[in-house]
């Protein structure tokens, strides 16, 4: 059954992220950070099903002029030099469940759908890996992983309309951050339901809450998220923006419920043998294979 799930979670020095190292991990390749001369190599993951770097269509014309941000190693070293302070935000990412309804190439289109629908609007690069399932067949789903910066043949430049402070937001006529979050969610189900109706599956998915869909069920408590895989230094949670923490939350908690009921619902057509015969299910693996929200 289709489920809705978007997670966005940022990666800050403050908090000892590096975007060269979540790069790495996610793209299961090898990165050398030149900053640090550290060597992130994650070339044995074989669960990496397809990898590619989005550009806005804005810049992608501009063909070799671009080459540098097509490049994982270099894109991911210049977006490290291209910030200063100790507390610089150095890239976002959103994750996402993928319909398991979906053919392979439906789910690759969907993803590079979103990749180029986010590239554009913010005018950053968009590096995402498609991965397949850990322990539910089911849980195929995707990184994608956001400079924090517009790039350009000259390379980076401004922040992003979403690194934009509060104040500056204001006199510059842009949505409120949370806005700015609650349109990407609502993004990601629209391109989810585009997909599905295309392929001519039945199931749809929703980012609205159980109320705003008239569901009236008690949104179940959140155990909290697995270890973070000890490969990974960027694998634990970033800070979130403060003016935006208490609706990022409860929109997170919103996709973990839906995610919970809908399994539930699943298991239970499934019947009473077909339960006996696969997997328990735990808390921590109904979210998309716990890598969702440990940075995998």
């Amino acid at each position: 059954m289709a489920i809705y799930y978007l997670q966005m979670k940022t990666f800050g020095r403050s908090a000892g992220n590096r975007a060269t190292s979540a790069a790495a991990y996610r793209a299961g390749e090898r990165i050398r950070d030149e900053r640090t001369g550290r060597l992130y190599n994650h070339t044995r993951r074989d669960d990496v099903l397809h990898k590619e770097i989005v550009l806005p269509a804005q810049v992608a014309s501009a063909g070799a002029a671009m080459d540098w941000a097509r490049d994982r190693e270099r894109l991911w070293n210049a977006a490290e030099h291209a910030e200063t302070r100790a507390n610089a935000r150095v890239a976002r990412e959103y994750a996402v469940a993928l319909p398991v309804e979906l053919a392979p190439p439906q789910r690759l289109a969907l993803v590079r759908a979103f990749a180029q629908d986010l590239a554009d609007r913010y005018r950053f690069a968009v590096d995402f890996a498609i991965h397949s399932p850990r322990n539910d067949p089911r849980n195929f789903h995707a990184h994608l992983l956001a400079t924090t910066r517009e790039v350009g043949p000259e390379g980076f430049g401004a922040k992003t309309s979403l690194d934009v402070s509060g104040a500056a937001r204001e006199r510059r006529g842009l949505p409120t951050t949370v806005q700015e979050l609650i349109r990407v969610r609502e993004r990601w189900a629209t391109l989810t339901n585009q997909a599905l109706q295309a392929a001519h599956v039945d199931a749809r998915v929703s980012h609205l809450s159980y109320a705003a869909q008239g569901i009236a069920r008690v949104p179940g408590k959140h155990l909290g998220r697995p270890a973070p895989s000890p490969v990974s230094p960027d694998s634990h949670a970033p800070r979130t923006p403060a003016n935006a923490l208490e609706m990022l939350e409860h929109l997170q908690a919103q996709a973990r419920d839906n995610w919970l009921e809908l399994r539930r619902r699943a298991g239970a057509a499934q019947g009473a043998a077909a339960r006996a015969d696969s997997p328990r299910l735990q808390q921590s693996e109904d979210l998309p294979g716990g890598e969702l929200s440990g940075g995998g």
